[in-house]
């Protein structure tokens, strides 16, 4: 029996969350969003994707900042240095782990 190509309790579980690995993502990708883009983006509910967004901040790995536009609250989110760490860790291990699978197929 071979070793697993990662440690799958090691994972970053910040991370690994579907919503909050596409938040990194748009982040990492496009550089600083506002609130209402990330969530149309990825098709989120205010609440859960304001939990989500929550963790990131508590993790430090995304910022937040606040301004007004006219009479309206806008928050734009950022990812830190710690988040594009986070997750080229998290991406590294997904891409060991898909070279494995691709290079042991089942019989």
């Amino acid at each position: 029996m071979a070793d697993l190509p990662i440690d799958f309790n090691g994972l970053n579980s910040t991370v690994h969350g579907p919503l909050r690995l596409g938040i990194l993502t748009a982040l990492r990708m496009d550089g600083p969003l506002d609130f209402t883009t990330i969530k149309h983006r990825l098709k989120a509910a205010d609440g859960v994707l304001g939990m989500n967004l929550r963790k990131l901040e508590d993790e430090a790995y995304i910022t937040c900042s606040k301004s007004f536009v006219g009479r309206r609250p806008k928050s734009t989110y950022q990812i830190t240095e710690a988040g594009i760490t986070a997750l080229a860790d998290y991406l590294a291990a997904m891409r060991r782990l898909l070279e494995t699978l691709d290079s042991n197929p089942a019989e």
